[in-house]
């Protein structure tokens, strides 16, 4: 099942693309490894609105640099450093991500659809501590990822209803690490978070509709507005969780009973 996943990842990717990767890319691979060579932290390397769509950009450091509004439909960024990045508004849909770093970098209003983190000699996931995700429409699978102290306010994690006709696709966070995230308003409907770790995030607000949430730690989490409508809290530890009070939908959760108060 997740290789059909992924084949449908890609397919959705590419329709959602359109067009974007038929355009030849504004630089090949070695001009914008020269770019970033003569990049320094007083003038960082700006792609900002170029097209660097389909190219193998593995194991270059972006740190710093400005890629606010870049298309990087389906580059390879395998190991490559973007800690402290600019990717605002960046079009990552089918971005090859093993092993990058995004840690403080700039995705808020990014577009992050099927991202591709499996297959090939290098296992280790992305790495998105601290980055600023505020708006990002992701969906991928991200289990064990680290994410936390991340801002993923009114971020869209949660399934398009509308658009499933090729299968249902959400986003796996089972087991990520989203400690004090900031979750303020963000839709993570359906989504599989089973035993991730949300202690002190903020979920103010948040939907997390028929997310399954089993095994998952809220300890000290704010929860306040959050709608619960039919998810699954087997095991979900709430010790120390802040807004219970105004939490929505925990009365129609599935294994109420079972959650750790």
């Amino acid at each position: 099942m997740r290789r059909i996943f992924r084949w449908q990842s890609v397919a959705f990717a590419a329709a959602i693309s359109g067009a974007a990767s038929s355009w030849a890319a504004d630089f090949s691979a070695d001009q914008v490894r020269d770019i970033l060579s003569r990049a320094d932290s007083a003038k960082p390397a700006d792609f900002a609105d170029k097209d660097l769509s389909d190219l193998d950009l593995s194991n270059m450091d972006f740190k710093r640099a400005n890629l606010a509004g870049a298309n990087l439909f389906g580059a390879r960024l395998v190991s490559s450093n973007l800690a402290g990045a600019n990717l605002a508004r960046a079009n990552l849909n089918g971005a090859w991500l093993m092993g990058t770093n995004f840690t403080g970098a700039d995705l808020s209003g990014s577009s992050m659809l099927s991202l591709v983190i499996a297959g090939g000699p290098v296992k280790e996931k992305p790495n998105f501590a601290g980055a600023n995700m505020s708006g990002v429409r992701m969906i991928a699978d991200l289990p064990a990822t680290d994410l936390h102290g991340a801002n993923l306010n009114n971020a869209k994690l949660g399934v398009d209803i509308r658009n499933q006709g090729m299968g249902l696709m959400r986003t796996d966070l089972s087991g990520a690490n989203l400690a004090g995230a900031n979750l303020r308003g963000a839709d993570l409907n359906r989504a599989l978070m089973q035993f991730a770790n949300l202690r002190g995030a903020d979920l103010t607000g948040a939907s997390l509709y028929r997310a399954k949430l089993s095994g998952a730690d809220l300890t000290g989490a704010v929860i306040a507005d959050a709608d619960f409508t039919e998810a699954d809290v087997d095991a979900v530890v709430f010790k120390g969780v802040k807004g219970m009070d105004s939490a929505k939908g925990l009365e129609k959760a599935a294994n109420r009973d079972k959650a750790i108060n």
